[in-house]
């Protein structure tokens, strides 16, 4: 599988990342070690959690998604060699949001032992903190970089003025850059990146890994009505699709899929791998015949006349 550069960070990935959310939360322990297993074996490379994951599940703290990955790794003798781990930090672990240094400091420890890694690939600011300097993050992360125990840093949830404002910073007082971004994005939404944070990322060289890729399952094409609401635990977070607009998305992913035989959900995987600005798309899975779907995507070569019904219908 061809790789892509992650923007300046040195780091080189397949075209889809693995969303580590499901681990411990949709996919038990078992689940989860065959879904990797296939992952790495199809190609993949590249696994982005948190420490927050999977924080909101009845009796989890935090850390789950983290901790099963990490005894996958020590299950899996020189599957570390086979791929990029990427996690976040700053999301409330139960004491409120912080990029503040200290925090930073003692959670890439609890990170590392869970991850049973000695260094994160990419080590990510999950959500902006308007209470910390970008400064004092910032310096926070040159430490870690400088201790080996981080490889790259990036940010995720930012606006083009909280990440502008930060890249200023780091220049300001010589410290390093935030050299990817994961952004919201994908054919249902739109409105947050397309425009001056896209025009950004690209005029920096970010290296863009999207997340919710699918609208939270939107865009798999399964759910059409209300009544399909109920198929799975997610489909409350679908109903805002349910659209003139969603459903002329839908029509459009139909209309392509038919054309190039293939699912709705490959077709809105391959429209962003072929978006500039954007370097993979974040995917989870919970079976591993939706891995396979993964590679079907990255195989999928869209036309012109697809990118532009795409866009047409997507338009907001």
């Amino acid at each position: 599988m061809k790789l892509r550069a992650l923007g300046k960070t040195g780091l080189e990935i397949a075209p889809l990342v693995f969303g580590g959310n499901v681990f411990g939360w949709t996919a038990d322990e078992q689940r989860s070690f065959e879904l990797l297993d296939a992952f790495v074996d199809a190609g993949f490379n590249a696994i982005d959690t948190a420490d927050v994951y999977s924080r909101w599940v009845s009796g989890h703290t935090g850390g789950e998604s983290e901790a099963i990955i990490g005894r996958w790794l020590k299950a899996r003798p020189g599957r570390r060699q086979q791929v990029l781990l990427f996690t976040k930090v700053g999301a409330d672990m139960g004491s409120g949001r912080t990029l503040g240094a200290r925090w930073i400091e003692k959670a890439v420890e609890e990170s590392l032992k869970r991850l049973a890694t000695d260094a994160i690939d990419l080590y990510q600011s999950h959500w902006p903190d308007p209470e910390t300097s970008h400064e004092e993050t910032l310096r926070a992360y040159e430490r870690l970089l400088k201790a080996g125990k981080v490889r790259a840093i990036g940010c995720s949830n930012f606006s083009a003025d909280q990440l502008a404002a930060s890249l200023a910073a780091a220049r300001e007082h010589g410290l390093p850059t935030y050299q990817t971004l994961q952004p919201e994005y994908n054919l249902a939404d739109r409105a947050s990146y397309d425009g001056p944070l896209r025009d950004l990322a690209l005029r920096e060289g970010l290296g863009v890994i999207t997340y919710y890729s699918l609208a939270s399952g939107f865009l798999s094409g399964k759910y059409r009505s209300e009544a399909d609401l109920k198929q799975s635990p997610r489909g409350g977070g679908v109903a805002k699709y349910l659209t003139p607009r969603g459903l002329r998305i839908l029509g459009a992913l139909d209309q392509v899929g038919a054309r190039l035989d293939a699912k709705p959900a490959e077709v809105a995987l391959a429209w962003l791998m072929q978006r500039e600005g954007v370097t993979a798309p974040i995917a989870s899975a919970t079976t591993v015949e939706q891995l396979k779907s993964f590679a079907k995507a990255v195989a999928l070569v869209l036309s012109g006349d697809d990118v532009r019904a795409l866009d047409a219908a997507s338009a907001p």
